[in-house]
């Protein structure tokens, strides 16, 4: 069973792809099963219990308010970010949630969501159990939920619908980077054009083309937010403890005044003001693409307004490969390893979307195949071990600035291998494996806990 590249782009709101979307996710699945069994209407009382990594950190990444708004109904890629807010505050107010948006019952916040970090499954870091109960207390329903990152959800052991619908026959189906290879120099065709056509064994070309560039949008979107076009809230300090100010307007205006001069690296401050932009509206909570994680957003997006803006020759129908191949890439590493940092660390965020822009961006820019493969790999051999250390439990530090320098190795990759010939001793697949077998070794304080590393050290200063 193939992914699709819309199931490595997704939209949805931030700060957290594992965090905020996959619970969301997760809730609205529980109460339209609910509406599905005729349940709905009998539930007096919803209950959340946070494992895990979900318990730990969820309240600085907003687990408790994504799960509030999947609980009302919302979802995802279509919840107005401008109202969550607003809608969340009116539930812990009120101590009334509307299920699915119609049917009310008493929900205490505090009461009702426990945050249980000290707790886990054995079958992924990020699970939730949702249990419904009627006015006499007797169970309704229960279910156990398993974020497993990028906003990707499991239910109870097995594929939510909504991430298996690909069951179909493709004209290039793949699950090593091996085979990927294998189909382009069979075929003497792209990766972009090889994918393309896995798409399109789902839905017609041109919707596959203009969801790509909706995609592409919704980036150039969150970053005019993230710069403050037209978004009063960016002059305001990030939400949380840290108070931390927005340093993308600044830097946006600097450079737009020309602030770098002859600077031959002006190009880098913009990567990192697209990276932060991004990332800086991530942790607001506003709309973001899931790339393949929110806590990694900004990488891609950067690399891609960098393709757009300093790449002679740049084009729309580049910017379709460029999100193709970044989508075949993402696929391999979430077919054989992990993009969870809950599970292996930020190597799975950041060093995934660094692999993906890197491989998209010499795909962009002509390189063939091997190349591809070759800017990928490099992508992430210089991210293996890469811990997810977010202080206070906030997709902040060192998450913003972390973006934009993957970003800026996403291009040098990208360089480093439009250089060469395609030749190259470590496989893609190889890197993969090994960051998988690197995030099994790694201790559970440096995977998303806030137990380790800056989370701790940064407090202590």
């Amino acid at each position: 069973m193939m992914l699709s590249a819309f199931d490595i782009f997704k939209i949805g709101i931030g700060p957290s792809s594992s965090h905020t979307v996959g619970p969301m996710r997760a809730a609205l699945m529980f109460v339209r099963s609910l509406e599905a069994q005729e349940l709905l209407a009998r539930a007096a009382r919803v209950q959340v219990e946070l494992f895990g990594s979900l318990g730990a950190t969820g309240r600085g990444h907003a687990t408790d308010q994504g799960v509030l708004l999947g609980l009302m109904g919302e979802a995802p890629d279509t919840v107005d970010p401008a109202r969550a807010a607003a809608q969340v505050a009116g539930v812990r107010r009120d101590k009334r949630l509307p299920l699915l948006g119609t049917h009310a019952i008493e929900f205490d916040p505090q009461r009702d969501i426990a945050f249980l970090g000290e707790r886990s499954m054995p079958e992924h870091p990020n699970a939730m159990r949702v249990a419904a109960f009627d006015a006499a207390g007797a169970l309704l329903r229960e279910a156990h939920y398993f974020s497993v990152g990028g906003g990707f959800v499991v239910e109870g052991g097995a594929e939510a619908p909504a991430t298996s619908v690909h069951a179909v026959a493709l004209p290039f189906p793949f699950g090593t980077g091996d085979e990927l290879m294998a189909h382009a120099a069979a075929q003497q065709r792209s990766i972009a054009s090889l994918v393309l056509a896995n798409e399109c064994a789902w839905r017609p070309e041109a919707e596959v083309r203009a969801g790509l560039l909706r995609i592409w949008q919704v980036m150039q979107d969150c970053v005019e937010r993230g710069f403050g076009i037209d978004n009063a809230q960016a002059a305001e300090p990030l939400p949380g403890a840290l108070h931390m100010r927005r340093r993308a307007p600044e830097l946006h205006r600097s450079l737009s005044a020309g602030g770098a001069g002859a600077d031959p690296l002006a190009a880098m401050d913009w990567v990192n003001a697209f990276a932060m932009a991004v990332n800086e509206e991530n942790a607001a909570g506003g709309r973001v693409v899931t790339a393949p994680t929110n806590g990694a957003a900004g990488v891609v997006p950067a690399v891609l307004h960098y393709y757009v803006k300093f790449v002679p020759g740049a084009s729309e129908a580049g910017v379709i490969d460029f999100l193709l191949t970044a989508a075949a890439i993402g696929m391999l590493y979430k077919t054989n390893a992990s993009i969870s940092g809950a599970e292996v660390g930020c190597q799975g965020e950041v060093g995934v979307a660094c692999s993906m822009a890197a491989g998209a961006l010499a795909a962009a820019q002509g390189g063939t195949p091997r190349q591809v493969e070759n800017a990928a790999e490099i992508g992430m051999e210089h991210n293996l071990g890469l811990t997810c250390d977010p202080v206070g439990g906030l997709v902040q530090i060192p998450c913003v600035e972390r973006n934009a320098m993957g970003a800026v190795k996403a291009i040098n990759a990208a360089r480093m291998a439009l250089r060469g010939d395609g030749s190259h001793y470590v496989s893609l697949d190889t890197v993969i494996r090994t960051m998988k077998q690197t995030g099994e070794d790694m201790k559970s304080t440096y995977k998303e806990t806030s137990l380790g590393g800056l989370a701790v050290n940064v407090v202590e200063c």
